[in-house]
């Protein structure tokens, strides 16, 4: 973001008077007119419409932003399996060099040995017949040996073959996948160029409107909410799920980066899977896998620790505090906080560790003074 853009933003926001971050990390398609429709300008609009606008635009950066992590961790694992590989090709190599000069070795010594007089004249006309019967076997012995030589060479070659086709494919694989991925990397820079342009065409009544606007439908959300009886009477944590939140309160005040998980930095799954995988138990990386991968749990049978996930394609994901909130990493521009879970539209929840059972005694962690948030936190452009 230019000095510029960044300078027009702040002084918009503290001319406002709102606290500039934004709320949860989420993605949208970018807004497209239909064809031949007049596209109103800025000034022109409803805060509604702007809001509808900007919260597809956080969206759709969130929706690529999962894609990239997708990926990313992809990539991670091609790379071990390239390492792995090439290290297993190397050893190979070694074993048939070692193999082929054990036959090569075997190969000399028969060639010597070839116009001697065969082991059964030998043995015809030795004069101590015992003594010819153990050079025979040991001469059997050496045969025994050259065969398994032979096999063995075979079989270097064969396995060395193998995990050389192998090796050329992961790296193959690998060079495909560091291509999608700076693919990726575009789409998410330029979603966040939209997010920065629609900002900075704001004034300043605009953004204050903004902020007002989202809030207040943000607190009319989670008043339904919690007056449906979704959520039930409160239950204590797991071990792992205590954990997992005392981590992710640690992180309060950070900032949201796509793609970061820490430790100076987190996106929305980011934080989430660091925080389970600092409590001794790994979860998959993004939102999607999450939602895909572990146990879901309805509603009514949260736990602090368990991981609420939001919008239909699960493109964002917070961790439940207790008390109808969530610890949360919430969009570009924006820093680690704790919001109302019904701030962005519930898709459900999951448990990563469905079968440890509660703790008797637990005391919720502390939260740093300003984390919580009635809703959002107004906005400011994307970094």
């Amino acid at each position: 973001m230019s000095r510029r853009l960044l300078r027009l933003v702040c002084t918009a926001a503290v001319a406002a008077g709102a606290l500039l971050a934004p709320s949860p990390a989420v993605a949208v398609p970018d807004p497209a007119p239909e064809a031949g429709a007049a596209v109103a300008e800025p000034g022109q609009r409803s805060a509604a419409s702007l809001l509808t606008d900007l919260q597809r635009l956080y969206r759709d950066t969130e929706r690529a932003t999962e894609k990239y992590n997708a990926t990313a961790e992809k990539l991670k694992k091609q790379r071990a399996e390239v390492t792995r590989l090439d290290t297993g090709l190397a050893k190979a190599r070694l074993s048939l060099h070692d193999s082929r000069g054990a036959a090569g070795r075997l190969a000399r010594q028969q060639y010597q040995s070839s116009g001697e007089i065969s082991s059964y004249v030998r043995l015809l006309l030795a004069r101590d017949p015992q003594h010819a019967l153990d050079e025979g076997h040991l001469i059997g012995q050496l045969s025994l040996e050259r065969a398994e030589t032979v096999q063995r060479v075979a079989g270097s070659e064969k396995k060395t073959d193998a995990l050389a086709r192998a090796a050329r494919k992961a790296l193959d694989g690998q060079l495909a996948l560091a291509e999608r991925q700076k693919k990726e990397r575009d789409d998410v820079r330029k979603r966040l160029d939209g997010v920065e342009r629609l900002l900075a065409s704001l004034t300043v009544d605009q953004l204050a409107e903004l902020d007002k606007f989202e809030k207040s439908g943000a607190a009319e959300a989670q008043k339904k909410f919690m007056a449906s009886g979704a959520l039930s009477s409160e239950r204590p944590p797991s071990r792992e799920g205590a954990e997992a939140l005392r981590y992710a309160v640690r992180q309060i005040g950070k900032p949201y980066a796509w793609g970061a998980e820490g430790p100076k930095s987190y996106d929305c799954s980011g934080l989430t899977s660091q925080a389970w995988q600092r409590a001794g138990h790994p979860v998959p990386r993004t939102s999607q896998e999450q939602w895909a991968e572990l146990p879901r749990i309805p509603l009514s049978e949260l736990r602090p620790g368990d991981l609420v996930v939001y919008f239909p394609e699960a493109t964002h994901v917070a961790l439940y505090a207790g008390d109808g909130m969530v610890v949360q990493a919430p969009r570009p521009g924006a820093k680690i906080k704790v919001s109302p879970i019904a701030a962005n539209p519930l898709l459900g929840a999951v448990r990563p560790d469905p079968g440890e059972k509660p703790l008797r005694h637990y005391t919720p962690p502390r939260l740093p003074q300003g984390a919580t948030d009635g809703s959002s936190q107004g906005y400011s452009s994307a970094p």
